[in-house]
């Protein structure tokens, strides 16, 4: 068994817990933006391949002594890299964290870069290109005080990049968040979903991959792993094949997402294309003030502009007073979910919440709503 340690957004790591524990991840420990849990390369494919709230899994290979930028290098140059990285491979580091010798993030990953290849000149006289975009390996650091864990990035690239949404709004919502914020919700396939301000269509989009069972990471082109000496390409697609047949033909309730702006919303229509869920997903061009139910009770979920990424918050108190009045009047049957992240415009929804979940969306600190219409 491997340990691993996986990223996630603040405020969702109880959230990936239970979707690592359903996966069959073993020792699961919540952490401050992460969550460790151990298992074997069988479980490592399978959660990059179906996790929808994580950003990335590490497997920690080594924690080093960082007082200062000497030890740093000298440290991370005593490590035998062959075992992780070939002269004819590619690799980046990206670090994290900091301390007071070593407070640039930058310049810290750039240590840790010199020395590997260092190490390589001196072991052969070649050593690996670098490669920031689509490395063959991605090292990461993180530093916390004197120490510095480093750690192989098995999922590369951010799995919140799906890979089917390159059309978004002015301020897109992660994949992540919004399957996080699903399930903050206790939203359930059999479930009827709407969001009446769904922009380029993630929420009502995550949930069609969940109500289909389709595993979000069958839409990327590549994993990190993929790169590792130790890959195993049988068993990788043996793990897809499982899951493209596990892939359910309908929906059991409707979904459905509307927007007011057609171009927006024609973004949303591209990524349902994108992944495949045209035909099942609804989504529809309509003001705010003439929604109506789809059907007669649900959930929804949506996230309303908050002042910090599109217009002014003053502009923005008559949208969540209409957002507030067509709820009370048309929606009374439904539990209603809204993330915000201003509490002055929250209240202007004229509805008092009965909990509130604290999430982040990005670095903007969030409360997703929730109200008991009756």
């Amino acid at each position: 068994m491997t340990q691993y340690f996986a990223t996630v957004a603040r405020g969702l790591e109880a959230i990936a817990s239970q979707e690592l524990t359903a996966l069959g991840a073993k020792d699961v420990q919540e952490a401050f933006t992460g969550v460790s849990f151990t298992g074997d390369k069988s479980l490592l494919y399978r959660v990059n391949l179906w996790v929808r709230t994580i950003f990335h899994v590490l497997m920690p290979i080594k924690t080093i002594k960082c007082a200062d930028r000497e030890q740093l290098y000298q440290q991370v140059r005593s490590i035998d890299w062959r075992e992780y990285l070939s002269s004819d491979r590619t690799f980046a580091v990206n670090c994290t964290g900091g301390n007071p010798q070593l407070n640039h993030t930058h310049y810290s990953a750039l240590q840790i870069k010199n020395a590997i290849v260092d190490q390589q000149r001196e072991q052969g006289g070649q050593r690996s290109s670098i490669d920031i975009h689509h490395p063959d390996l991605l090292i990461n650091a993180h530093i916390t005080g004197d120490n510095c864990i480093l750690s192989l990035d098995s999922s590369g690239e951010s799995l919140h990049r799906r890979g089917y949404r390159p059309a978004m709004g002015l301020a897109p919502l992660k994949e992540t968040l919004a399957a996080g914020l699903l399930e903050l919700a206790q939203w359930r396939p059999g479930i009827a979903f709407f969001d009446p301000l769904c922009g380029s269509g993630t929420l009502p989009i995550e949930a069609t991959l969940k109500a289909l069972n389709i595993a979000p990471g069958l839409y990327r082109e590549r994993f990190g792993f993929e790169s590792w000496s130790d890959f195993d390409p049988d068993l990788w697609q043996q793990l897809r094949t499982e899951a493209k047949k596990s892939q359910l033909s309908q929906l059991r309730s409707p979904i459905v997402g509307s927007e007011a702006d057609s171009n927006i919303l024609k973004q949303a229509q591209h990524n349902a294309q994108l992944c495949g869920v045209q035909d099942h997903i609804q989504l529809l061009c309509h003001n705010l003030a003439t929604v109506s139910p789809p059907c007669d009770s649900g959930i929804i979920i949506t996230n309303p502009p908050y002042g910090k990424r599109i217009g002014e918050v003053t502009e923005l108190a008559s949208l969540y007073q209409l957002l507030g009045n067509v709820l009370k009047q048309r929606f009374r049957t439904w539990r209603v979910y809204v993330l915000t992240g201003n509490q002055e415009l929250a209240k202007k929804i004229g509805l008092k919440p009965s909990r509130r979940f604290k999430v982040y969306n990005g670095n903007i600190p969030c409360n997703l709503l929730e109200f008991e219409m009756f």
